[in-house]
């Protein structure tokens, strides 16, 4: 008696079934394979450096100012330091990772890597990478002496030269560029305008937090007199960007939803420059008068108050703006980019500047302020960092726009 399994037309449906069961398994499989293989989204490896922009150093910048701002918070509280020092130790290597592949684009692709001068928004993002830089020596003189000693100082001031020198350069150079190779204008206008120039009093603030680490009277007078320098090299051109910004946003209203972290990037400027005279104020008196210059020393930390203060109002308004225009864009649905570390970063200077305002003027309610403020952009460091996390692992943050752009340079 024939049996039903050996029936020919019963074996073929009986293969069939379990052709079909095992498809979504295998299916599933490669699909969790793929999650979890990195990059992913580039056809291979070497597109990451192929792809890679100087936005990238807008995370050095996020997380160096993270790091400072949790050395600053009122109190004694060692595992805070610990976790900031931890920061700025990540910090260091994010930096040189990120100069490592960019230094690989110019060699490997020189003439896309060389287009990133044509590209209006992209070359910007130059100013980053001095940014970035100034905070690493910020913690250096911050974390350093306690770890290494005194010894550390040299490095601090070759280290915060050349970061001046970048600063000079990029804050002159980018806007030439955009003068005579780049196509603006009013309606494509955004705050990434503010990069370059922000850069000189992001050094300026550096250098007034390095001036008291000097041993020689001379150098703190040519490292303060060059801060102020840089202060007025940047805060007066950033705040005439910020008037054609408000003109810009009044006319065509807000920018597309791809910049919707750049409407934090206002905050930067104001805040570094609070900051800045802050920080010149506080050590300009004694070193002014090692100089036969007492009374000007008494009237620069004067001014640092003053100036701060009302800096500190002016970015009271740009922050509660943002917050707006923020919630705004969250309502309507905004996909993640790296244009997020904007968050980061003006929120930093500025807790930072507000916590400086509460010791120079005694005043409790600029510390519990501040310490909200950095509550805050920890908690959005967080968020963000995760997802630069994700998005560099599968590869989808690596994205050139020159690449993409048929024509990045007039010619």
């Amino acid at each position: 008696m024939t049996r039903l399994e050996d029936l020919p037309w019963l074996r073929r449906l009986m293969a069939c079934s379990a052709t079909i069961n095992r498809r979504p398994v295998m299916n599933r499989f490669v699909v969790l394979i793929q999650d979890h293989t990195p990059l992913t989204a580039l056809a291979s490896p070497r597109e990451a450096i192929r792809q890679f922009t100087p936005n990238w150093f807008a995370v050095t910048m996020g997380t160096g100012v993270l790091s400072l701002a949790l050395a600053q918070l009122p109190g004694d509280m060692a595992a805070v330091r610990e976790a900031g020092e931890g920061l700025w130790f990540l910090n260091i290597g994010l930096f040189m990772l990120f100069s490592v592949m960019y230094a690989c684009r110019w060699l490997l692709f020189f003439d896309e890597a060389r287009q990133v001068f044509g590209h209006s928004t992209v070359s910007m993002f130059f100013g980053t990478i001095p940014m970035g830089l100034a905070t690493i020596i910020s913690g250096l003189l911050v974390y350093g002496p306690a770890r290494w000693g005194t010894a550390i100082v040299p490095l601090a001031e070759a280290l915060w030269w050349l970061d001046v020198a970048m600063a000079m350069v990029c804050g002159v150079l980018i806007p030439f560029m955009m003068f005579t190779r780049q196509d603006h204008s009013i309606e494509k206008m955004t705050a990434v305008w503010l990069l370059p120039v922000v850069a000189a009093e992001v050094a300026a603030a550096c250098g007034g937090l390095l001036t008291p680490h000097l041993a020689a009277a001379d150098s703190q007078f040519a490292v303060l007199v060059t801060s102020y320098v840089l202060w007025a090299y940047s805060v007066p051109v950033a705040l005439s960007i910020l008037v054609i910004l408000l003109l810009r946003l009044a006319l065509h209203k807000l920018p597309h939803e791809s910049m919707a972290a750049s409407s934090w990037l206002a905050l930067g400027p104001i805040g570094t420059g609070a900051l800045g005279m802050l920080v010149m104020g506080s050590e300009a008196p004694a070193i002014f008068a090692a100089h036969g210059l007492a009374s000007v020393g008494t009237v620069a930390a004067g001014i640092g108050v003053v100036v701060g203060t009302l800096f500190w109002g002016l970015g009271l308004w740009w922050m509660a703006l943002a917050v707006l225009i923020t919630a705004r864009y969250f309502k309507q649905g905004i996909e993640f980019n790296l244009g997020w570390w904007a968050f980061t970063f003006p929120l930093g200077v500025y807790a930072l500047a507000t916590l400086k305002l509460g010791a120079a003027l005694h005043l409790g309610f600029f510390d519990a302020f501040g310490a909200g403020l950095v509550a805050l952009l920890t908690l959005i460091w967080l968020m963000v960092s995760t997802r630069t996390l994700a998005g560099a692992y599968r590869g989808h943050l690596f994205v050139s726009p020159c690449i993409a752009s048929a024509k990045c340079i007039r010619r």
